[in-house]
């Protein structure tokens, strides 16, 4: 196993063991709205600062790009994009679908990725040519070709409501063609189960770096197809992601095009 990926599934696990020691106290922990549907905890800081110190410790000239501390020395060769706590909304109301999300960008390139769920102590990790894994087993995609049977996953566009119009005529659509759509509130856990067969495929509109990084490799390394509303690859950039097995990525994101607000039209 890369060295790297070793010092981030550490993190995680140490992480992922701060966030179970809170899940009883919820009641009692400090709670801050950034936006409207987003909040951020003490939790969520404790858990970033630890992930940090880990990584700063074994890698002092790496950067980071974290949810709740921003940039440090993003522009350096080694770049790790943390989330903390993945699913914050869903930790806050005792909902166990929440995890911590770590990746490792290298020379821009995504390159390591660990994926972490405490509660059902599920361990999704994945290294640039080497493939995916869940607890040291071999993942893939699943073999789904048609959106008629395909279980598709979904996030709600709850910090661009001028997209919620649009958003839901795609669902509409969707939901017809294919066999159900989850929206379980944690997008790293959603990009791990695409990557791990769990779900066929999952749209969803401006996530933030740090809520794709490691689902992004880990589903290209479990034989996935990611790309934008557009079929490119400025999801990173843009926050808007298409992914799946090859053909079920191609058929949601041909669906959703009629639907793309101008806003988002190709210039």
């Amino acid at each position: 196993m890369h060295p790297m990926l070793n010092t981030a599934i550490k993190a995680s696990r140490t992480a992922g063991n701060l966030i179970l020691r809170n899940v009883s106290r919820v009641d009692s922990l400090t709670i801050s709205t950034k936006q409207q549907h987003d909040f951020v905890t003490e939790v969520d800081r404790q858990a970033e600062q630890e992930i940090i110190k880990i990584l700063h410790r074994a890698y002092p000239d790496h950067g980071f790009i974290a949810e709740e501390s921003g940039q440090q020395n993003a522009n350096a060769e080694h770049v790790w994009i943390i989330d903390p706590l993945d699913g914050t909304t869903n930790f806050l109301h005792g909902i166990p679908q929440f995890a911590v999300s770590i990746a490792l960008q290298k020379h821009g390139e995504l390159d390591q990725a660990v994926i972490y769920d405490p509660i059902k102590n599920e361990l999704f990790t994945a290294s640039k040519g080497s493939g995916a894994q869940l607890e040291n087993k071999r993942i893939r995609v699943s073999k789904q070709i048609k959106l008629t049977g395909a279980l598709l996953g979904t996030g709600f566009p709850l910090r661009n409501k001028e997209y919620l119009d649009p958003y839901l005529k795609m669902f509409k659509d969707l939901f017809q063609d294919s066999s159900g759509i989850r929206s379980a509130g944690s997008a790293a856990l959603d990009l791990a189960y695409v990557a791990a067969g769990r779900l066929d495929g999952f749209w969803e509109f401006g996530l933030k770096p740090w809520d794709m990084a490691a689902g992004v490799l880990l589903i290209k390394e479990a034989g996935g197809i990611v790309c934008d509303f557009h079929g490119k690859h400025e999801y990173m950039k843009t926050g808007n992601i298409v992914t799946g097995t090859p053909k079920i990525c191609a058929a949601i994101q041909k669906t959703i095009q009629p639907y793309l607000p101008e806003s988002l039209q190709k210039k």
